[in-house]
């Protein structure tokens, strides 16, 4: 068991013949016990400064495996977005794929019409061109033919006669 001030306070030590000087020794002892109860108020202090400090310690600590948790829980929700990002991404772009394929066939198959359609135009407008002409030409031989001239020299008096004489 430890010592405490009131035991050596309360201490006495027999006399002796040539002993040490009694007002001296109690002079030491109380010394000792002053510096005594010192170190132990300091010690209460330091252990309760401990104990403080063992707390915060703790709570740092709690605080530090809360923190490494959050850690690792961000960068396992920052690692899946990112796969999912890539996911989307790879269907984004196959969508955009197919809608490309989707548009350049709708452009060739455009493209392929209207070209049968300019052929189409072509052929009937050389139709045309050659009914035109023939059309043409037959009017010009209407308008070369003789009979003009003969119209020309017929006679209107004539055909008013024969007309009169019919009706007699």
């Amino acid at each position: 068991m430890p010592l405490t001030p009131l035991d050596i306070h309360n201490k006495e030590f027999n006399k002796g013949f040539r002993g040490y000087d009694e007002d001296e020794v109690n002079e030491f002892l109380d010394q000792v016990i002053k510096d005594y109860e010192m170190a132990i108020r300091e010690r209460k202090e330091l252990e309760s400064k401990v104990g403080e400090l063992s707390e915060k310690l703790g709570h740092f600590a709690n605080i530090e495996e809360t923190l490494n948790k959050s850690i690792l829980v961000a960068q396992e929700a920052a690692e899946e977005v990112r796969r999912h990002a890539q996911k989307e991404a790879k269907l984004i772009v196959k969508e955009a794929e197919k809608n490309a394929d989707r548009i350049i066939n709708e452009s060739l198959s455009k493209s392929r019409k209207i070209a049968v359609e300019i052929e189409e135009l072509k052929k009937q407008s050389k139709v045309f061109r050659t009914r035109f002409q023939m059309l043409i030409e037959a009017q010009l031989d209407l308008l070369k033919n003789d009979d003009w001239d003969h119209l020309l020299e017929y006679e209107v008096e004539a055909l008013y006669e024969e007309r009169e004489e019919s009706k007699v």
